[in-house]
């Protein structure tokens, strides 16, 4: 039995004794400071002296946080072998961290992990410095409307592409009083607090000036209170600018309800009654959308609308003759206006939209050279060194 014993104990040893030679030998001084560059106070930098077999038998180092030195250690990141230092993220500047660090062989065997030798706690600066590109991004398109409204106002005219629908509203009013029949316009169903019957209200000053120099009848029923007061106003601006304030009739332009059915019943039944020659759906809309579109088509109206709201548009576009979608449908205050600020706005808008697609493009094609590169490579430094660029500009560029 003693004999068995004492190979027994010899065997635990040997194992032991193999074990720990497997294991690479642990970074030393490991220590946590806050981040060296100006941040909002979430990132702390933990740096620590290589192992001995950094060289030779190290894979990576594992990095671990916990916020109680007794408590559980949980893996926040890792860097690879040649390195001594990785920056943790997504802190809070109100709790203080404890981290460990612990290297690990190509066996996936790791060190015993070494603590840092006290806490550190990330300390929120007056300025992000990771914002910078940020800033630089909105002083570019600031600067491109700027500029664009400067030319504007200069007398140097801006290309705008043409958008059907706005076109066709001569058309449509003018074939509604050729027969004699009134205009039906609807600013969508939500209040003015929503930008799409904000663009709507500022689409029927053009349709109500026009219908003004026609001497055509429009009408527009609203589905909230305010709408009805700020369309008035709209319309009776409309008719001063034509020379006809004698025309404008306020009750033309009036409140039915609030309730979604209940307004849309009513400007069905209306649409029936009296067969507009032409109608306009501009702003938000929902589940009326087909309702009314359906109710315009049937009785031979011209109609043209204009929203945001992606579910709708298929049943814009299917049942009415001209549908403004989505930006076209705000880039109308501006197309017809033909304001220096809001057509300078505009193209500014559109610089700021060119650079955010060259970055993703340009982001899609770095990441996919760089992908084939390593793939065929994996230490080609031209991959390498794509990866990083990629990397920073997700990290940085686009947080």
């Amino acid at each position: 039995m003693n004999t068995q014993s004492l190979t027994g104990s010899w065997l635990m040893a040997l194992l032991a004794t193999t074990i720990a030679a497997a294991q690479p030998a642990p970074p030393t001084n490991v220590t946590a400071v806050d981040h060296e560059r100006w941040d909002n106070g979430t990132r702390l930098d933990v740096s620590w002296d290589l192992s001995l077999d950094d060289e030779t038998g190290v894979a990576h180092y594992q990095v671990y946080l916990s916020t109680e030195p007794d408590g559980a250690f949980e893996r926040v990141g890792r860097a690879d072998a040649g390195q001594g230092m990785l920056t943790v993220r997504d802190l809070d500047h109100e709790q203080s961290y404890w981290f460990e660090v612990a290297a690990v062989g190509a066996d996936g065997s790791a060190s015993t992990p070494v603590r840092s030798a006290q806490t550190a706690t990330p300390t929120r600066q007056a300025f992000d410095g990771y914002k910078m590109w940020f800033v630089l991004t909105v002083a570019i398109f600031c600067g491109a409307v700027v500029f664009f409204i400067k030319i504007a106002k200069g007398g140097k005219p801006l290309k705008i592409r043409k958008i059907a629908g706005l076109e066709a509203v001569d058309e449509a009013v003018g074939r509604a009083t050729e027969m004699g029949r009134s205009i039906l316009f609807i600013p969508g169903i939500l209040d003015m607090n929503d930008i799409q019957t904000i663009a709507g209200i500022n689409i029927l000053a053009r349709v109500s000036k026009t219908a003004a120099a026609y001497n055509a009848k429009i009408e527009v029923p609203t589905s909230r209170s305010l709408v009805m007061t700020a369309a008035r106003e709209t319309v009776q601006n409309a008719f001063l600018q034509a020379g006809r304030p004698d025309a404008y009739n306020d009750s033309l332009i009036y409140y039915v309800t609030d309730e979604q059915f209940g307004y849309v019943a009513y400007v069905q039944g209306m649409m029936v009654r009296e067969k507009p020659a032409a109608c306009f759906y501009m702003g938000a809309f929902f589940a009326e959308s087909l309702i009314l579109a359906e109710t315009g088509n049937s009785i031979g109206a011209i109609q043209i609308a204009g929203t945001a709201m992606p579910a709708q548009l298929p049943f814009f576009v299917a049942a009415c003759d001209y549908t403004l979608i989505g930006e076209e449908f705000f880039a109308a205050s501006a197309y017809l206006s033909g304001s220096p600020e809001e057509l300078g706005s505009l193209k500014g808008q559109d610089v700021g939209k060119l650079i955010v697609a060259a970055e993703v493009i340009g982001g899609v094609g770095v990441l996919s050279l760089a992908t084939i590169i390593l793939h065929f490579s994996p230490q080609s430094p031209l991959g390498l060194a794509l990866m990083k660029a990629v990397t920073f500009f997700k990290d940085v560029v686009l947080t």
